[in-house]
């Protein structure tokens, strides 16, 4: 792991840089490349926005780890809520959660009621519920909740990372039920006997697994195959095995951030890709920010050209 994705990641967990870190101006501007506010309205006109150019959205208020019940059903209430008011507007954009987040490190049982709720809540809108990936120490209980989720609907899907040593294996188990999957590279600050340590054996596991969710066996199941990443000449690998494959467009998709990548979001749309941004919103934002950093250390001269221009 380079040393500026590890400060990075260190930074993402520290309590004084989240209620100090956020208060600088230039971060705040900075931060605003990724992510359109922190109200679900800016949201919602982001999501118009990228609606006109062709490309469908996800939506997440961010926050994680919440440990009051009463928060927890807070959060609840917002996404059912939203997700009404998504469906309103008559915009194509699915609701993304944590489980953390709807109070998983309270009770499983009770973010199960909250998942449930969501889930069902996102059936009726015609929408699709997914669940974010957290931690490797999560990985269990959020894999159980989502198969019990599956148990009682379809339209529901799960983030997978592709650098943790068991994701092979989940993602064999995810194909099978027909739950989709949106395989990501993997974000978190985890040790070597449980993710693959260097990029390059990362970006290979990743296509790997990429030819397993777009083989017939996984097609067959019904799941939805999502490629959520920025790396273009992992995009670029992943298309031409598509066609070579003769797998048909409708049958994956790609899912990138908002701001990142955007001509290349434009192009696949352009190209027929389907094509998805997931919109951040909420003020918890600090943590979620530093990881979208380490994922692409480069974005770091972003926020130091702020800082110098502006001071």
């Amino acid at each position: 792991m380079s040393l500026a994705r590890t400060l990075l990641l260190k930074a993402s967990d520290s309590t004084w840089l989240r209620e100090h870190g956020t208060r600088a101006p230039f971060v705040r501007r900075a931060v605003s490349r990724f992510m359109p506010g922190e109200t679900f309205d800016d949201m919602l006109g982001a999501a118009r926005a990228t609606a006109v150019q062709g490309i469908g959205g996800v939506f997440t208020r961010l926050g994680e780890n919440v440990k009051d019940a009463a928060e927890a059903n807070t959060v609840a209430a917002h996404y059912v809520e939203a997700v009404t008011r998504v469906r309103g507007a008559g915009l194509d954009c699915e609701p993304s959660i944590k489980l953390t987040q709807l109070g998983l490190d309270i009770d499983r049982e009770f973010a199960l009621g909250h998942a449930r709720h969501l889930a069902r809540a996102a059936r009726e809108a015609g929408s699709f519920l997914w669940v974010d990936m957290e931690q490797s120490p999560y990985v269990d209980q959020t894999l159980e909740i989502v198969r019990r989720l599956r148990e009682e609907g379809p339209r529901v899907g799960v983030c997978l990372q592709a650098y943790l040593l068991r994701t092979p294996e989940d993602l064999d188990d995810m194909i099978e039920r027909g739950i989709g999957v949106r395989l990501v590279k993997g974000a978190y600050k985890e040790p070597p006997t449980v993710a693959v340590p260097l990029k390059a054996d990362v970006d290979e596991q990743y296509f790997r697994l990429a030819q397993r969710m777009l083989g017939a066996p996984a097609r067959a199941t019904g799941g939805r195959a999502v490629f959520g990443t920025h790396d273009i000449r992992l995009i670029a690998r992943i298309r031409e095995h598509a066609m070579a494959t003769d797998v048909p467009g409708p049958h994956y998709e790609f899912h990138m951030l908002y701001g990142i990548q955007r001509e290349e979001q434009l192009r696949l749309a352009r190209d027929g890709a389907l094509v998805r941004v997931l919109i951040a919103y909420g003020p918890y934002w600090f943590p979620w920010y530093m990881r979208r950093l380490a994922e692409r250390p480069a974005n770091v001269w972003f926020v130091a050209k702020n800082l110098v221009v502006r001071s």
